[in-house]
């Protein structure tokens, strides 16, 4: 890997992480963040801090964007003092920014047409898998942008894997967390009536984490579920654009997706319960509520 100036814009949790593994490997940083102050996985690093979107593109040859949406990768991009303002030539942009496939495809015109070079690349995992460098990168776009960040992507993923053209990272993850939706929302629906019909919640999660309806949501979640702890994830809100994303593709196909849509219901009866702004397993709550349980540890465990 060469040591060419790099730039990392976005500085939340997952965004830290992956600018400190960069950091961490030599590669030498510009960060920004819309708050001043560096965060403490960044502060005994040798990063430079930039004072504006448009202050790290003027001194770097790559540039990674990890903001909460397509509203904020916008505004990075192209609002004032935005990266088209100080990039010198044609940057390359890698949007690890979760957003619509359609927003990608809007965000990549708008670069190309002030002679930035725009690709997607959304990220699969939990902060712990982005301290690691151990998340799984779905890039969308050319292969000759995909190989030039595919050195410094190795860095921070463990799965690093070229999806297509532009927007195919976007509708990757769409898919991927569209399945996981469901095995959540299945876990979600299940457990009450298991335990209404008189399964111990704890021998039920016993079995649910190791026979063959062990998962990754399923080991994540339903520790969590037993202990009632809904807050600290990715929330059902803000989750709710992969659906959107799945959707648009599924209306633009005329494809069938019964059980998607099944799930959706339930997402959506959650939000509308008022738990929108907690984890997707808050789906369960609907289904405690008509059974008028709770599905959780006995008391002292």
């Amino acid at each position: 890997m060469d040591k060419r100036p790099i730039g990392f814009i976005g500085l939340g949790r997952m965004g830290a992480a992956m600018a400190r593994n960069l950091a961490s490997a030599g590669v030498p940083l510009t960060v920004y963040d819309i708050r001043p102050d560096l965060p403490d996985a960044l502060i005994d690093l040798r990063v430079s801090s930039a004072t504006t979107p448009g202050d790290v593109a003027t001194r770097v040859e790559l540039l990674f964007l990890c903001v909460p949406s397509e509203v904020e990768a916008e505004a990075v991009l192209f609002g004032e003092a935005g990266v088209s303002t100080g990039a010198r030539g044609p940057l390359p942009i890698i949007d690890t920014t979760t957003m619509n496939r359609r927003a990608a495809l809007r965000l990549a015109g708008q670069a190309a047409a002030v002679g930035l070079s725009y690709s997607d690349c959304p990220v699969s995992g939990k902060p712990f898998r982005a301290e690691d460098g151990t998340l799984t990168m779905m890039f969308g776009g050319t292969p000759t942008a995909f190989a030039e960040a595919t050195p410094y992507l190795d860095v921070m993923g463990e799965f690093v894997v070229h999806c297509g053209d532009l927007g195919s990272g976007q509708l990757m993850k769409a898919i991927n967390n569209i399945i996981y939706d469901v095995n959540i929302a299945a876990l979600c629906e299940v457990m009450p009536l298991a335990v209404k019909a008189g399964l111990a919640p704890d021998t039920l999660a016993n079995v649910l984490t190791s026979g063959s309806a062990r998962s990754f949501a399923s080991e994540y979640f339903i520790p969590r579920i037993l202990r009632r702890e809904f807050d600290g994830d990715f929330s059902l809100q803000a989750a709710f654009k992969d659906i959107v994303n799945v959707q648009e593709v599924a209306t633009e196909l005329q494809a069938s997706l019964p059980v998607v849509e099944a799930m959706v219901d339930t997402y959506q009866a959650a939000i509308d319960s008022g738990f929108g702004d907690q984890a997707k397993s808050a789906m369960i709550k609907t289904y405690e509520a008509r059974l008028g349980l709770t599905v959780s540890l006995p008391p002292n465990r």
